[in-house]
């Protein structure tokens, strides 16, 4: 077969097979209509929550297909929230892209009043808000503090930014900078991370929508209409306070109604026990199966200075994901461990723990009696008998006025104010307190 043959082969078996060929070009002297298509990374993806999303560069597109972005399909973006919310299966996936897409417009929008953002600072805080949640763990936030110590998510997302960083050349150096909030426009970085950000209206349109908590859409459309930029600083117009309350309301409820939720407390309380008696285990000696990668965080403790200087701590983490822990629970439910057996069957089975909420701590002796019930009924030692008795508390304010990039706005007199200063506005104050809750949890069987 000829050489200009075996290419319109090629041609002809890529249209075929719904994938475009290679982007290597042919010799000039072949005619240029034969020469394969170079490959289209604007690509466009159905979203339930926006419709149609544009992925809008060809940097983002790579960045979207790299191993470590893909990860966040195989991590739920709530958790065990399932539990109780049935439709709540998306994941940190959908989320990126969603918060990616809301960027867009909230650019779109600036740029239209005026503000000066170039091509190269718009692809920055795209891939910014894009990358914000990749150092996420398995089941999101239920088990990050169960595998490392004392290192939170966006420090993981910060140390595997600068990894891409090297992949692509420096490509992310703008971006790393939005996301650190070391750029001298700090807009760039309120607009990712702040207490009104794209973060926070894509989580909350999408959870409410995957959860079915309809009061729990924030109204970002129009939030996101009533951006502007005043000396570098992100603000809304003032006829957008009515829609910043209702943001705020809806941030509120969401946290108790889905977030907090008392059956999810207990659910991934329950799970962090999991793998904290099977942490213990390992390190006593105890023979504990689990895939490789999640035993070796099992096995030892990693600080932030074992993950700046150990490159092998961030490629295991890269390939830790939900599936991970699942597995391991499975197996772990014929554990020979009571404590650790109970826990994992009780969880595959959903049979979870009672929960009872209250203002003020729970006393020693009523925690001390809940330890001898489980003692007896499960024939345990004091000891193993505490660790299926989990106590902690919640907390939940859905605006802090006094916090950190407070939310502004701009009014008609040309003013920037905090918006909890506006006068018609008594119920942004309120939602500024903070609502605090004990919490125990324990098995059903003592009662």
């Amino acid at each position: 077969m000829t050489k200009r043959r075996t290419v319109l082969f090629r041609v002809l078996v890529a249209e075929i097979s719904g994938f475009r060929a290679s982007p290597r070009r042919l010799p000039t002297r072949q005619a240029p209509s034969l020469a394969p298509p170079l490959m289209n990374k604007k690509k466009i993806f159905n979203d339930p929550v926006y419709g149609f999303v544009t992925i809008p560069t060809e940097l983002l597109f790579d960045l979207i297909e790299h191993t470590y972005f893909q990860r966040l399909r195989r991590i739920q973006q709530l958790g065990l929230t399932s539990f109780v919310y049935p439709g709540a299966l998306h994941t940190r996936f959908h989320h990126a892209l969603g918060a990616m897409h809301l960027m867009t417009l909230a650019l779109r929008t600036l740029k239209d009043k005026g503000v000066k953002i170039t091509a190269r600072e718009g692809e920055a805080a795209m891939a910014a808000i894009l990358l914000h949640d990749i150092g996420h763990g398995p089941l999101s936030h239920a088990l990050e503090r169960s595998i490392f110590h004392d290192v939170h998510h966006e420090e993981l997302s910060l140390h595997l930014m600068r990894k891409l960083n090297g992949e692509f050349g420096g490509a992310l150096d703008l971006a790393i900078e939005i996301f650190r909030g070391t750029y001298a426009r700090p807009f760039f970085h309120q607009l990712v991370s702040s207490q009104l950000d794209m973060d926070r209206l894509d989580y909350l349109n999408r959870d409410s929508f995957y959860t079915g908590v309809q009061e729990g859409r924030p109204g970002a459309d129009r939030l996101i209409k009533m951006l502007t930029v005043v000396d570098e600083r992100l603000v809304l117009e003032e006829k957008a306070v009515y829609s910043i309350e209702n943001f705020l309301v809806s941030r509120r409820l969401m946290y108790w109604q889905v977030y907090l939720h008392k059956t999810v407390t207990s659910a991934e309380q329950m799970v962090i026990r999991i793998m904290q008696r099977a942490r213990d285990l390992v390190r006593a000696g105890s023979e504990v199966p689990a895939s490789p990668n999640l035993h070796f965080f099992l096995s030892r403790p990693v600080t932030q200075q074992q993950l700046e200087r150990d490159d092998e701590i961030l490629r295991r983490f890269t390939r830790l994901d939900d599936t991970d822990v699942w597995a391991a629970v499975k197996l772990w439910a014929d554990h020979p461990d009571k404590v650790l057996r109970y826990l994992a069957q009780s969880m595959l089975d959903r049979h979870l723990f009672k929960i009872t909420l209250q203002a003020q701590p729970f006393d020693e002796e009523f925690q001390l009696g809940i330890v001898e019930l489980i003692a007896a009924r499960f024939n345990l030692s004091p000891a193993d008998a505490a660790q299926l008795m989990l106590i902690g508390r919640i907390s939940n304010n859905a605006y802090d006025a006094d916090g950190r990039d407070p939310i502004d706005v701009l009014t008609k007199r040309g003013q920037v104010i905090n918006v909890a200063e506006a006068s018609d506005l008594p119920n942004i104050k309120a939602l500024g307190q903070r609502v605090e809750k004990h919490y125990i949890c324990y098995p059903k069987e003592i009662l």
